[in-house]
């Protein structure tokens, strides 16, 4: 009995590793970050609207969490936001929970 709790355990655990792609970021900084650099603006001059559509638009480019860890860094570094990997990934987890759902 022990040992099929032990395997239920291991495979909870596994699933749950598997359904965050940013385990070690953190979405509030990533939250924060997106709002202190005023990011939904250029978005805004881009969609329109409140500027999300950017990230839920039909036939958007973004489409796995490599594709959206990418995207954050050449936003970053076309804006100069100065942001070190480790932002860029908290803000991708942000943008990840708010919109694009991947697990």
């Amino acid at each position: 009995m022990l040992r099929a709790t032990t395997l239920i355990a291991l495979a909870l655990l596994s699933a749950s590793a598997i359904a965050e792609p940013f385990p070690k970021s953190d979405p509030k900084v990533g939250e924060k970050l997106v709002k202190e650099k005023n990011c939904e603006s250029c978005h805004v001059k881009l969609m329109g609207g409140d500027g999300s559509g950017i990230y839920t638009r039909q036939g958007r480019l973004v489409t796995t969490p490599q594709a959206l860890l990418q995207r954050v860094g050449a936003c970053s570094a076309q804006t100069n936001a100065g942001w070190f990997p480790e932002d860029e990934a908290n803000v991708a987890a942000y943008l990840n929970q708010r919109f694009y759902k991947f697990k």
